[in-house]
């Protein structure tokens, strides 16, 4: 595998998870957010990834996102009639995030995050390292 394939594979990493926390960043944002005008509520999204080969001879494989799906769990309904947007039955409905799901998929998106910008690091040292040898 070649230094440069590296940044290729490591970049593509990095800019799958940088959606991902966005995704995870509009999740949150929405948990605690009940049914709008339309009568619909927020619902989770979550990020698919996809593994794309890479390099000459596609030796090595990076991430790309494959698509941004919305979950299908239940609405929460919670009973509380005096709630302006109650429905015929008193229940509100909320969004279906659940806020301790998400913070796990932030902490696992960010130390991927994390590790991909090491490895690029050390890719980036290795690769300063053979140009100093050469003087």
């Amino acid at each position: 595998m070649s230094m440069f394939t590296i940044f290729g594979v490591s970049g593509s990493a990095i800019s799958a998870q940088a959606q991902r926390l966005n995704t995870v960043a509009s999740n949150l944002a929405n948990a605690d957010a009940v049914a709008g005008p339309d009568g619909q509520a927020y619902k989770a999204r979550q990020v698919l990834f996809q593994t794309v080969p890479m390099g000459p001879n596609a030796a090595s494989a990076g991430v790309k996102v494959q698509n941004i799906v919305e979950s299908d769990v239940p609405n929460r309904r919670v009973f509380n009639p005096q709630h302006p947007s109650a429905d015929g039955d008193g229940y509100v409905t909320h969004s279906n995030v659940n806020p301790v799901e998400e913070m796990v998929n932030m902490i696992s998106a960010s130390r991927s995050y994390q590790n991909n910008v090491e490895v690029m690091n050390t890719a980036k040292s290795l690769l300063l390292k053979t140009l100093q040898m050469g003087q």
